[in-house]
């Protein structure tokens, strides 16, 4: 009989998490599994589509928000009918992704004859969540069968402040060659210039305006490099005054949000990755499978589980320091040779985090928290 797997998550509006929810659901369709994807909101502004084959329900609440008993009667609301979902559809598994998600999976299948998988998508430190979510948090996964998180320091940070939690580590899949969607932009022709690219949310959490203060530091000694930083957000206007008053403005591109992100890896000569908190990093998995160098900021959690230091990137120390990764930056702009050597390595995240490897994964875990979940039934 078909494995029945529901996946709960808020949106498909973008996002890392968003993402790997989009290419389980098809690579569990594909393997003949029955799949249900449930949403907060519709469809409408879906980054990431579904297969064919994978169902799609929605909640119809992701409004309904606000503190103190109007946000208890929401999420009343939520798992009111996120249950009668899962009375509907009968998973053997229901996957909750990220920690609300999560929450309301474990609360919503209390007495359901299933398996609750919890899964944690960014370092719990860097999250800003509620004080009544966190409090949930805790009690809810000592009560889910299996609790996944993306990298060993998130596990580790689980097991200190979430006590009796049943914990696994599975790192994102990274997919070669990497997908196209809309909008396709592309890269500026190169004219004989050599780029540095960076992706990803227009926020402070990626430190894109250290970064390009870092650029700015290494700019005069490098003339034939440009800084490229694709993606979307918040905080586009004021990273746009800091690079005007930097003078970098012919020389640090915003493109914004691109599909075929593929074509501009191939355009790019060095990835860097600036974050302040990761969770694991898919742009940094991409970039790699696209045989780039990376300089990366050795956060608490994501990139010292992908990068091999010395072999296939550089990790900047300590996290956040401007000086630093200008000096990361004017090493590997200035060494040709080292630079593509660190990019011929690179590629084999390929195989490291390949689809086959971490779906194997995955499946260990449905195996174990089904177990779980038969064993506590019959007590």
């Amino acid at each position: 009989m078909s494995l029945r797997v529901m996946i709960v998550i808020h949106s498909l509006r973008g996002g890392g998490a968003e993402r790997v929810a989009a290419d389980l659901s098809r690579h569990w369709a594909d393997a003949g599994r029955t799949v249900m994807v449930v949403t907060q909101t519709d469809d409408h502004g879906d980054v990431y589509p579904l297969h064919p084959d994978v169902q799609r329900e929605t909640l119809a609440l992701a409004g309904a928000t606000g503190g103190g008993w109007r946000g208890i009667t929401a999420n009343f609301k939520r798992v009111r009918a996120l249950r009668r979902l899962m009375v509907s559809f009968k998973p053997d598994v229901v996957l909750g992704m990220m920690t609300t998600a999560s929450v309301l999976s474990v609360l919503a299948a209390r007495g359901l004859p299933c398996a609750v998988v919890a899964t944690e998508h960014t370092h719990p430190p860097s999250q800003r969540i509620s004080g009544m979510w966190r409090r949930l948090r805790r009690w809810t996964y000592p009560r889910a069968d299996r609790v996944v998180a993306l990298t060993s320091g998130t596990a580790r940070w689980l097991n200190k402040h979430v006590p009796g939690a049943h914990l696994d580590v599975i790192p994102n899949p990274v997919h070669w060659p990497l997908a196209q969607s809309e909008p396709h932009v592309p890269p500026p022709p190169r004219n004989g210039r050599r780029r540095a690219l960076a992706v990803g949310r227009l926020h402070p959490d990626k430190g894109f305006e250290t970064l390009v203060t870092a650029f700015k530091k290494v700019a005069a000694a490098h003339p034939e490099w440009d800084l490229i930083i694709l993606g979307e957000g918040a905080e586009r206007a004021r990273l746009t005054a800091n690079i005007a008053a930097a003078g970098l403005s012919e020389r640090v591109l915003l493109p914004g949000r691109v599909g075929n992100v593929g074509d501009w890896y191939a355009a790019a000569d060095l990835y860097v990755l600036s974050s302040r908190f990761e969770g694991l990093s898919n742009t940094l998995l991409e970039s790699m499978a696209s045989g780039l160098a990376a300089a990366a900021f050795d956060c608490d959690t994501g990139p010292r589980e992908i990068v091999r230091e010395g072999v296939d990137g550089v990790l900047v120390r300590p996290n956040g320091d401007v000086n630093a990764m200008a000096q990361a930056l004017d090493a590997l702009m200035a060494d040709d040779a080292h630079r593509e050597a660190l990019g011929a390595r690179a590629i084999e995240v390929r195989e490291r985090f390949s689809p086959e490897h971490v779906l194997s994964r995955w499946q260990k875990v449905f195996d174990d928290a089904r177990a779980q979940a038969a064993g506590r039934a019959s007590l």
